[in-house]
């Protein structure tokens, strides 16, 4: 096969469009049929952007065309003055022809290579398009890029706006089927990124309709995209700035939260309302400016310790959710589908924006600007404790090979479903062996431990994984800790916490929950991790036999099953438990391990900020907050056993 002259191809028009429709659109599959959807929407938005549209409408057609109309200024519809045709024309037939490639009829916008209506017009069966402008309606019509009616006046209109109706080709897309949740939702972000803007979407196929306006924006964004779960911050913290930076027009608009309890993030970018689903510059220059600024107020303010480690953008990114938007004129994209920002410009401007503004807002809300110091460090410590255990492995440690074994001190349960097993956690091996005789070997295991368990809120990290105890409560359960824990390893789906009912029982439940929750905190977030409720007395008279969880429930018992006044309880045994170790096997299974008759408290974090303060205060090192504290909270306390 001969190579020559006449094998090079010259594909004119918009026939490159049709030829190759990837390299625009960037599939043909469903991502790119709902571009389309959005190249003509995003022109719309542009007009909004420029200050002339305030209300567009998304129609899906019942015969599978989409419309789109705005009250902007309309298309021109002059003759073009090299092209000598309509300009309408020129914009819907001619790659690279549109009013954004300087800055006299946008200052910023969406589109920016001029490809968007063409190629739009390139990929569909049939496209018509109506402006109303200067007190006139003009219409022209194409079908696969080609005009096939010329521009008409067909009315007046004392209204400004365009129209533009499209119905994509079957011949080049995989697909024409238009998802109308997928563009309901984009519509949704839209006004979210738009103050003031209003979108009024129908579906003719099914008669959905809906409408959105938003008037905090950003802030509204981010507790949509909380989704209904608890907020670290009753407010997000906003910044939004628009200057000329580096001689260019550019806009920040920033609002950013934290779950309360969760670990995922969500952050979503965009720039002149574009989305920018793989980040960019806008995206690095918040993160790092975020990661910096926390760092630096924490460490002047007395945030953290001295022993604290260092945040990273990974800590303060654990759970955040955030929108950043942002606006510029000329930004560089990586491709025509715009899904990553390339302008370095607009990373310096970010970083600004971010480093002055949440510096600000830190100095104004220092009691907030703590919690989110403190959430952070939770992240910060879990990386710590994974990094510490893979050092421990390397050194033939805690968790290697060699030493990966179950605790020797674990009574295993024989079931091999984590679904079905349950490992309880008591305290001593006295508890330990009613626990171990009381069980029930197929699905309960039984790992007592010796005292008390070390304080990790104080501990180095270190020397928390260098404890026994740790070590044994890290194999047990065999997720791994920190960015190490593997869902998939987990042995047990309830780990039961099973103390004394005295107050030496409750510490010991406090040491466990703190452990856990710094350093396994999806166990609790998953719902895994119970406080078991053993009983505090025992009333028997005769044959009768009940237990009591409190002094309360004793007293209620003495009058009602007993018959008796609870000040002079007449021929009522009553026994108080000291400990678990005291019940035998009976007992202990008749009133703690029986799932048929046991409670069960599910240890939850409805409000992680709220517990990260409790557990600070109460478990960190200062113990003049902790001084004042109980001397605040004295007159509130009962059963004190002194």
């Amino acid at each position: 096969m001969s190579y020559t002259a006449k094998s090079i191809t010259v594909l004119e028009g918009l026939q490159a469009v049709r030829r190759r429709p990837g390299m625009y659109i960037g599939s043909t599959d469903t991502g790119g049929l709902h571009h389309l959807v959005w190249e003509v929407v995003d022109n719309a938005v542009d007009e909004h952007l420029a200050g002339h549209a305030r209300v567009i409408t998304v129609t899906l057609l019942a015969d599978g065309g989409v419309a789109v109309r705005d009250d902007g200024r309309g298309i021109p519809v002059e003759a073009h003055p090299r092209e000598r045709k309509p300009a309408v024309e020129v914009v819907m037939t001619t790659l690279h022809a549109g009013g954004k490639f300087d800055q006299q009829a946008y200052a910023v916008s969406g589109g920016l290579h001029g490809v968007g209506l063409s190629v739009v017009n390139a990929l569909s069966a049939r496209t018509e398009v109506e402006v109303a402008r200067d007190g006139r309606r003009h219409a022209m019509a194409f079908s696969r890029g080609r005009r096939t009616a010329a521009l008409r006046k067909v009315g007046r209109s004392r209204r400004s706006g365009t129209l533009v109706r499209f119905w994509p080709d079957p011949e080049v897309l995989d697909t024409v089927e238009v998802d109308a949740d997928e563009v309901a939702g984009r519509l949704r972000e839209t006004c979210l990124l738009n103050p003031g803007l209003r979108i009024e979407f129908t579906d003719e196929r099914t008669g959905r309709s809906e409408r959105w306006q938003y008037r905090l924006g950003l802030a509204d964004f981010v507790r949509g995209l909380l989704d209904g779960e608890e907020a670290l911050l009753s407010k997000p913290v906003t910044v939004s700035r628009a200057e000329t930076f580096e001689g260019r027009a550019m806009a920040c608009d920033i609002a950013v939260n934290w779950l309360a309890g969760g670990f995922e993030s969500r952050v979503r970018s965009y720039v002149n309302v574009i989305r920018t689903v793989d980040g960019g510059a806008h995206e690095e220059g918040f993160r790092k400016a975020i990661t910096r600024t926390v760092n630096v107020w924490g460490q002047a303010n007395n945030a953290f310790r001295r022993s604290d480690p260092a945040l990273t953008g990974d800590d303060l990114r654990e759970g955040m959710v955030a929108v950043v938007s942002v606006k510029m004129p000329d930004p560089q994209f990586e491709g025509q589908t715009k899904g990553k920002l390339g302008s370095a410009v607009m990373r310096r401007y970010v970083e600004r924006c971010v480093n002055d503004g949440l510096a600000g807002w830190l100095d104004a809300n220092p009691a907030l600007g703590r919690r989110i110091a403190r959430r952070a460090q939770v992240a910060a410590k879990a990386r710590e404790a994974a990094r510490h255990a893979r050092d421990l492995t390397r050194r033939k440690g805690l968790l290697d090979a060699g030493s990966a074994c179950l605790p020797g001190k674990l009574a295993d349960c024989s079931s091999r479903n984590p679904a079905d097993c349950e490992l309880y956690i008591v305290e001593g091996d006295s508890a330990g062996g009613s626990g171990k005789m009381a069980r029930d070997r197929q699905t309960q295991a039984v790992l007592p431990l010796r005292g008390k368990v070390l304080n990790v809120e104080k501990a180095q990290l270190g020397r928390v994984l260098a404890n026994s105890e740790i070590q044994s409560l890290i194999k047990a359960i065999g997720t791994g800790v920190g960015d190490d824990f593997d869902y998939s390893r987990l042995r047990y789906h309830r780990i039961v916490a099973m103390a004394d009912a005295d107050v030496d029982g409750g510490h010991i439940t406090t040491l466990l929950l703190t452990f856990f929750y710094r350093l396994m905190p999806k166990l609790v977030d998953g719902g895994h991790l119970y406080l078991a409720q053993p009983p505090l007395y025992h009333l028997r008279r005769g044959t009768t036999t009940v237990y009591a969880m409190s002094d309360r429930e004793r007293d209620r018992l003495l009058r009602t099953t007993f018959k008796t006044d609870p000040a002079r309880p007449a021929g009522v045994d009553i026994g108080r438990f000291k400990g678990l170790g005291e019940m035998d096997a009976g007992q202990l299974w008749e009133t703690t391990m029986d799932p048929g008759r046991r409670t069960l408290l599910r240890v939850s974090i409805d409000d992680a900020a709220r517990a990260d303060d409790v557990f600070g205060l109460l478990m960190g090192e200062s113990a003049a907050d902790r001084r004042r504290w109980i001397q605040g909270n004295a007159g509130r306390a009962d059963n004190i056993d002194a």
